[in-house]
């Protein structure tokens, strides 16, 4: 969320703050309340979405939880379309970049997941840690699953 004076285009109204993506819909918004996003409302007047929903739907999770996510969650922006990620049957939390040591922890079968789910080469993934800086071209978005608590990572770059 970033501050603002903007009127919010769902509610009409100044509530000092408007998230900073938007919504996926027919018409080009761009100033969204928090609260409009929370209770539905603006994907409803408009609509639209905030995130991809078939990364989630291909995943089995149940549909209520597709559209808390994707309806009443405000996004992120990524370079490409945004995936948003799952674990234990639910969506998972998004907690912003990965940070470098979050990226020096993975190890093991998390680690061997990870790099086949993002087509990274094992021998390339030292490189990229080594040179990976939170906010960059190349995009480590992390997630934590909230029943078990595994951090779940995905790349994306320009």
């Amino acid at each position: 969320m970033v501050e603002t004076n903007e009127e919010c285009e769902c509610c009409g109204l100044s509530k000092g703050y408007k998230a900073e993506s938007t919504i996926y819909a027919i018409d080009e918004i761009e100033i969204i309340c928090p609260w409009c996003i929370s209770d539905g409302s603006a994907a409803k007047k408009f609509d639209g979405e905030f995130s991809d929903s078939h990364p989630l739907l291909s995943n089995g999770i149940d549909k209520e939880i597709v559209k808390e996510v994707c309806e009443r969650t405000p996004s992120f922006i990524s370079w490409q379309q945004e995936r948003w990620l799952s674990h234990c049957n639910d969506a998972c939390e998004f907690h912003g970049d990965a940070q470098k040591s979050d990226l020096e922890s993975l190890e093991g079968e998390q680690l061997e997941a990870f790099l086949r789910e993002e087509y990274i080469s094992k021998d390339l993934w030292p490189s990229i840690v080594h040179s990976y800086v939170p906010g960059n071209n190349l995009a480590v978005y992390k997630f934590k699953c909230r029943h078990c608590g595994q951090n779940k990572f995905y790349t994306d770059c320009d």
